[in-house]
């Protein structure tokens, strides 16, 4: 084979080709070692009889995310003063409810409505009593920003956050950025959507087939539940709610005009969205304003019809129960406790 002469221009071309292609191999090299790990996928455990779970494309859940959200959803760095953070009204021995009729928030500033529990939010297509948000994502802003809660603006919020290196390397870990708005609220929503509640004793009868668990008290409550207590209108499906909105007739005239402040239509006075049943012994008071304390009151209430408000819902009617109706009523709403979920170790401060 002939030797094959290359002229010493082209010489210099192919050293500086191979120099150049060794340089870049050398930087792709070590810019994939200081890539952060990868995302560590997560897949949530929907409870038997639940149905399939949407998760927003622009959020799929992993375990880095969750854990980022749970850390935030306990720290008060949130709140204006530093004392306030969403587990200071959401208890999760109270099914991440508020225990007290109104919550208090920085400087002792009371709020107007009572805090609901926060489980099968995934499942939920409006969110706060009266709808006004329409994802997970966009409630967590809420709280923080308002001036009676934690009244702290997002954007300082998230420089706080990137004053804090051990934040900085999570939310790096979590979503390969900085934090910043999109990624707080995502990760904050992420850990809520894991608060899934579904092995109560009802849970265990109507979808784990263990027929022997409910007691005689509790099959009469569950017949009049779903038969002549007409609960099961509003309060239906698996989630114990039909997620409408529905004025329950408490006052003949409301000082909180519920849904109407988002419409502003007037049939929407004093209706509030319809809140799931589920874990209903653990988040007492009751009502938008933390107005009944017991479930005996509760169904008082119904049982008597309502006080007639010109919006209030045709489910609304006098009962006429009798007081072992109602004893047994109740004593079917306590199966709806799921004590697993309120002490579920994944749920608690780190």
């Amino acid at each position: 084979m002939p030797n094959i002469i290359i002229p010493l221009p082209m010489k210099k071309t192919i050293c500086i080709f191979l120099i150049a292609f060794t340089f870049l191999s050398c930087t792709e090299k070590k810019e994939k070692e200081k890539l952060p790990d990868p995302e560590i996928p997560y897949s949530i455990n929907v409870p038997v009889g639940f149905p399939t779970m949407d998760i927003p494309s622009d959020n799929p859940v992993t375990k880095e995310k969750i854990e980022l959200g749970k850390m935030l959803f306990f720290d008060p760095i949130l709140s204006l003063d530093s004392t306030i953070s969403c587990s200071s009204c959401h208890l999760q021995a109270k099914s991440f409810a508020d225990p007290r009729k109104l919550s208090v928030g920085v400087n002792d500033c009371t709020g107007v409505r009572n805090a609901p529990p926060l489980f099968n939010l995934a499942y939920q297509s409006f969110f706060f009593r009266d709808g006004g948000v329409f994802s997970m994502e966009q409630q967590v802003l809420s709280p923080i920003e308002n001036p009676i809660e934690m009244n702290l603006d997002p954007n300082i919020a998230v420089k706080r956050l990137n004053r804090n290196q051990k934040y900085i390397n999570l939310f790096q870990k979590a979503f390969k950025r900085n934090p910043d708005l999109f990624s707080l609220t995502r990760a904050i929503a992420s850990f809520e959507r894991t608060l899934l509640s579904g092995n109560s004793k009802y849970d265990q009868y109507a979808f784990q087939n263990n027929k022997e668990i409910l007691s005689s008290s509790e099959l009469k409550g569950m017949n009049i539940f779903f038969n002549e207590g007409q609960c099961s209108n509003c309060h239906s499906g698996f989630n114990f709610t039909n997620n409408l909105f529905e004025n329950n007739g408490i006052y003949e005239k409301y000082f909180d005009m519920g849904r109407f402040r988002i419409t502003t239509h007037f049939k929407d006075v004093g209706k509030f969205k319809v809140p799931s049943l589920r874990n209903i012994e653990l988040t007492a008071p009751y009502m938008h304003d933390g107005s009944m304390n017991t479930l005996e009151e509760v169904i008082e209430h119904y049982n008597n019809g309502g006080k007639n408000h010109v919006n209030q819902s045709k489910n609304v009617m006098q009962l006429n129960l009798s007081e072992t109706q109602k004893s047994d009523l109740i004593a079917f709403l306590k199966t709806l406790t799921d004590k697993e979920f309120i002490n579920n170790s994944a749920f608690k401060k780190h």
